[in-house]
């Protein structure tokens, strides 16, 4: 998930032309022909983690879907425990596969960037998802959630719930630079206002943790307003801490990802959790779509692709429940 700067005025063109070929072929409109079978290899992490189980779930759901829309698209899809395991099944990719796509979201960004350079120079076209490389210009499409748009749509609905005031608590991630970034959106939101942070601890986007590190907050802080707790996992834990303490009446939390049970219990009306942020796992999804679009469109499908963090609510939640999905 690295930064997001690149050309911006190309990027709006290349935008509009995509959303047009989606557009197209979400009304089952005919889209141009290829001349032979195209092969695409998906890389991903293994569902050790909720978001990630979303993850799996989207790309093996975009993988029916895609191969039944276009007979000459073959999609292999791949899971590694590690990023050593993920190299390896980039080089399997490429060798045993054959592949004139990848479509890669990194087990870490570090670790990949090489192996992923190795792709692209064998001639392979290539998409990176969500974590970015160290490297920049690796890829030929970055496809990614909106991490300080998440924190300031956060902070922007604290702000207002509270009326610009408050004691809140915030719990953060894994200290990587997508923390950084939600955390200075959700800062820059609520500058100005009266809302005072209490605390802010990495829960490294754990329930485990959020449990413990709320529990702690809990017992030194005897009001808190409200919660943010950056990620859904997060906030699962930060629930029960505060059902523990039978304080529920007292605050609210703001998770953030779309996790479909949090997103529920926004459907229903939960005081505790009146909203989410969406951080979509289903972006590997989109990852896939554009890829297939880079050959079956005459448009360019190139620089990046930055998906929103809309503000789940009640009124909308339903768009975003998928009861199927493990996350």
């Amino acid at each position: 998930m690295p930064s997001k700067k690149t050309t911006r005025t190309s990027m709006t063109h290349a935008r509009k032309t995509i959303a047009a070929f989606a557009t197209v072929t979400a009304l089952g409109l005919p889209t141009l022909a290829m001349a032979q079978e195209i092969t695409i290899g998906v890389s991903i992490p293994a569902a050790t983690h909720g978001w990630t189980g979303g993850v799996n779930f989207h790309a093996e759901q975009a993988k029916e879907r895609l191969e039944s829309l276009h007979p000459d698209v073959s999609i292999t899809i791949s899971t590694a425990s590690d990023p050593g395991e993920q190299a390896n099944d980039l080089e399997d990719l490429v060798s045993q596969r054959n592949i004139d796509a990848l479509v890669v979201l990194p087990f870490e960004s570090g670790p990949l960037t090489d192996p992923v350079r190795r792709v692209k120079e064998s001639g392979v076209f290539v998409t990176v998802v969500d974590r970015g490389l160290e490297q920049k210009g690796i890829e030929d499409l970055y496809v990614a959630g909106n991490n300080h748009e998440l924190g300031r749509v956060s902070g922007e609905y604290i702000r207002e719930r509270l009326d610009g005031q408050g004691d809140i608590v915030v719990l953060r991630g894994i200290p990587t630079v997508i923390d950084d970034e939600r955390v200075q959106g959700f800062e820059e939101a609520i500058e100005g206002s009266e809302i005072n942070i209490l605390d802010m601890q990495h829960a490294n986007w754990n329930r485990d943790d959020g449990f413990e590190v709320m529990q702690d907050f809990l017992a030194r802080f005897e009001n808190i307003d409200a919660v943010w707790a950056q990620d859904d996992d997060i906030a699962l834990g930060v629930i029960e801490a505060v059902r523990q303490a039978e304080r529920e009446d007292e605050l609210f939390i703001v998770g953030g990802a779309g996790m479909k049970d949090i997103i529920a219990r926004v459907m229903e009306g939960d005081e505790l959790v009146p909203v989410d942020v969406l951080y979509p796992p289903a972006m590997i999804a989109t990852a896939m779509d554009l890829t297939v679009q880079n050959f079956v469109s005459n448009g360019p499908v190139v620089g990046e692709y930055i998906l929103g963090s809309p503000l789940i609510t009640p009124e909308n939640a339903e768009q975003y429940y998928f009861p199927d999905s493990p996350f």
